[in-house]
């Protein structure tokens, strides 16, 4: 059967446009870029740069792209001359430095082909709190890749990639296609169009909406025209848009549905920057002031000189900022982390080299994109390292993780796919509560089938040769479940974001799925360090992403310290937030992380927590809770989540929570035990299947349980003042709408703590009496 994704955009089975492409999105047409000028974009366009539109140059059947550049512009670009930067030299490749821990590793990306442009003197600080600030890039022998903008990236990856499929998005249940060559022309008029709204440089286009191919022309453009882009999580109240849009100071704001735009109505008058907005997949309501289809958007653009913009994007440069990101914090307000194009452009393009993210010359990346493009994470994966490298990303419904991911997985059939633990631990409940209504020999061949991978993967995690009894098993069983879970095709499966679980590394490792880990902040544009299929160690987050540096500070005995960055990884600074940037950032342009981890002697970084999170208790005792709590969770798989208490108090506590189903409308956690924890209940004597039988009725045999678990915890512990003393089981598991879990499903200690106080204090006013 033929993949409709896939396959050529000539394809005679798929969705396919022959005479034009028509992006339509439940009332909204985005406008047509007719097959004239799909079969034009050739190097013609690449060696030239756009000037008028495609529909004002038609003539006799034939686009006249000359004077697309400066003919200044052009000797620069084909020459690699731009005045004022001085020559710099290939890149030279460096093995990892050696020396005691606590030095700074060193390592240096491939040589590459130069990609030059004009930098700012460099009289200009590693930080700045100013969205139309410069800063000076961390150029130095290690990494010496000259810096280049977004557009260039783009431009560059026309002449190489400009008529394979860029996107694939659904449309009334078909799959279509946006070439590379259409995307980009697409991203031009979008730019005018918000010219023509008002854009102004360095002012934002803040965007509120799922991903989709209107998500990255509005990035895309965004850039093209001078802006910043920003993103907004989809959960957001309307209290956390006014606040994104009113520090960004949005222009425009870029909606999806009309119970986002509801959100900005509510708050527009408090917005005095704002002039526009956007709505792209449902129509807007009668007679709403300043309020556009992405159809109008562009319309309006044709108003805008290819000149215009022409002139916008050569005054760009690589130091200046592009993009803005917001931290969801566990405290205060989110913090606007300003990423350059250079950052966006480096990482793009090393970063996504560590993790062996290949080239479509060599095989196009097919990526599904789901997760939130407001989040570093998935802007840098699906977004600029798709342009970078060629890569295919198609859209998953605006329902995707209530339960159609693994459908447009099926249809899609990634080469490579990215996810933050809970997803990961989504899918492994998903197969256990599948296999659990099987019949018995079915469950028992993938019980055998993954214990023998899972043994041979623990075992020779690097070896090609696989004994006959485990290629049995994979042929047998495992092929299957991949295919049934969509990855057939997929090399690569990473996380980050977020702490896994050994429980579910090891389950997916018994999947023949190896779990690649990266480790990185909003603050270093994503990935720092990357594992690969080729730089692999269980239960670390990989090695140094080529061309950066590390160093540990103030490590302990076991050479653990808190991790510091540096490289063109490393962001501008906070917006309007001086004494916070001067917090994360050193005088030696270091990015302090506030993580703790450590380095093996092969480079392989290990976290251990967060310096915050560190428990400090009555006794004086350190204690790291991430262990503590990672250990109750394997002991117990009923738990779903664990917080370790104890800061300043003469004991350990914890609270507890116990899997449950989630809603799947509305992806609240429900009272329905999960079916691995009604087997948890049955095995050790309980007929409990939800959460308030258990805790309503105290469950003597599930609480005896969960006592002798962490009974073995603490038998495990280094020391008594490790050992948890008291516990207690919520009602309810933690959720994002509860407000104990980020958007990344990050714990948010403090609210939990105060949120759960009074059960806290309990556990230390009974040791009082």
């Amino acid at each position: 059967m033929r993949n409709p994704v896939l396959d050529s955009p000539d394809s005679q089975d798929g969705e396919t446009m022959p005479d034009a492409l028509l992006l339509r999105s439940a009332g909204s047409i985005l406008r047509t870029v007719s097959q004239t000028e799909r079969q034009t974009i050739s190097k013609e366009l690449l060696n030239h740069g756009p000037q008028l539109s495609a529909s004002e140059k038609a003539k006799d059947g034939q686009l006249d792209y000359s004077g697309w550049l400066r003919e200044e512009d052009r000797r620069i670009w084909e020459k690699g001359e731009h005045p004022g930067t001085p020559d710099t030299p290939r890149a030279r490749t460096h093995s990892a430095g050696g020396g005691s821990r606590g030095q700074a590793w060193l390592l240096c990306g491939r040589a590459g082909r130069p990609e030059q442009a004009a930098v700012s003197p460099a009289e200009e600080a590693l930080w700045t709190t100013r969205a139309d600030g410069r800063v000076r890039l961390r150029m130095d022998p290690i990494c010496p890749q000259p810096p280049y903008t977004v557009h260039r990236m783009f431009h560059e990856a026309l002449e190489k990639y400009g008529d394979i499929t860029a996107l694939g998005f659904k449309r009334h249940n078909k799959w279509e296609h946006v070439s590379y060559s259409q995307y980009y022309l697409l991203a031009r008029k979008t730019a005018k169009g918000f010219l023509k709204l008002g854009l102004e440089r360095a002012h934002s286009v803040a965007i509120l909406g799922f991903n989709s191919p209107e998500w990255f022309f509005s990035a895309v453009g965004t850039v093209f025209a001078g802006g910043i882009v920003t993103g907004i999580y989809t959960t957001s109240s309307p209290e956390a848009c006014r606040y994104i849009a009113h520090d960004c100071r949005a222009n425009i704001i870029v909606v999806d549905t009309q119970r986002q735009l509801e959100k900005i109505l509510k708050i527009w008058r408090d917005l005095p920057h704002l002039k526009a907005v956007v709505i792209y997949q449902e129509r807007p309501p009668e007679h709403a002031a300043n309020v556009y289809t992405m159809e109008e958007v562009m319309e309006l653009g044709q108003e805008v000189m290819e000149e215009t913009l022409d002139a916008i994007i050569a005054a760009q440069q690589p130091n200046q900022c592009c993009s803005l990101v917001y931290t969801s914090g566990t405290t205060g307000n989110p913090k606007g982390v300003m990423l350059s194009q250079d950052s966006i452009t480096w990482t793009a393009r090393y970063g996504s080299q560590a993790g062996d993210i290949q080239p479509a010359e060599v095989q196009q990346e097919v990526v599904v994109s789901y997760l939130p493009l407001s989040h570093i994470a998935a802007q840098m994966y699906d977004l600029w390292t798709g342009i970078q490298w060629g890569a295919q990303v198609c859209f998953a419904e605006p329902d995707a993780l209530k339960g159609s991911l693994v459908t447009t997985l099926r249809e899609v059939e990634p080469t490579s796919h990215m996810g933050v633990p809970r997803v990961w631990e989504k899918i492994m409940e998903r197969i256990q509560e599948v296999a659990a209504q099987s019949g018995f020999i079915r469950r028992k061949m993938l019980l055998w089938a993954m214990s023998v991978a899972l043994e041979q993967n623990l075992a020779c995690p690097h070896s090609d040769l696989k004994p006959f009894t485990t290629r049995l098993a994979d042929y047998l069983v495992l092929a299957k479940v991949r295919q049934a879970l969509g990855f057939a095709k997929c090399q690569k499966n990473f996380y980050g974001a977020a702490p896994m679980t050994a429980e579910t590394l090891h389950f997916f490792l018994g999947l023949n799925i190896p779990l690649y880990a990266g480790y990185g902040l909003t603050e270093s544009a994503g990935p720092h360090f990357m594992s690969s299929p080729y730089n692999y160690r269980l239960y670390s987050s990989g090695k140094l992403v080529p061309g950066c540096r590390v160093k540990l500070v103030n490590q302990d005995a076991e050479g653990v310290g808190e991790i510091c960055l540096w490289g063109r990884t490393i962001f501008m600074g906070y917006l309007n937030m001086e004494d916070k940037t001067r917090e994360a950032i050193d005088a030696d342009g270091w990015l302090h992380t506030g993580d703790a981890g450590r380095l093996d002697d092969d480079g392989f970084l290990y976290i251990t927590g967060r310096l915050k999170e560190l428990i400090i208790t009555a006794g004086g005792e350190n204690v790291a809770p991430v262990p503590i709590e990672e250990a109750v969770k394997t002991e117990l798989p009923i738990i779903s989540n664990a917080m370790l208490i104890g800061d300043q108090r003469k004991f350990l506590s914890m609270l507890l929570t116990l899997k449950c189903t989630m809603d799947p409308d509305t992806l609240e956690p429900t009272d329905h035990l999960t079916e691995k924890a009604v087997e948890f209940c049955q095995r050790v004597g309980s007929k409990a299947s939800t959460v308030s039988e258990i805790v309503g009725q105290r469950d003597a045999a599930v609480y005896q349980a969960i006592e002798e678990g962490i009974r073995r915890v603490n038998a495990n512990a280094a020391a008594r003042p490790y050992h948890v003393q008291k516990w207690a089981i919520l009602e309810r598991d933690f959720s994002i709408s509860g407000g104990e879990l980020g958007p990344t499903m990050k714990l948010k200690r403090l609210i939990v703590l105060e949120k759960y106080k009074d059960i806290i204090d309990s556990f230390y006013q009974e040791q009082k009496k």
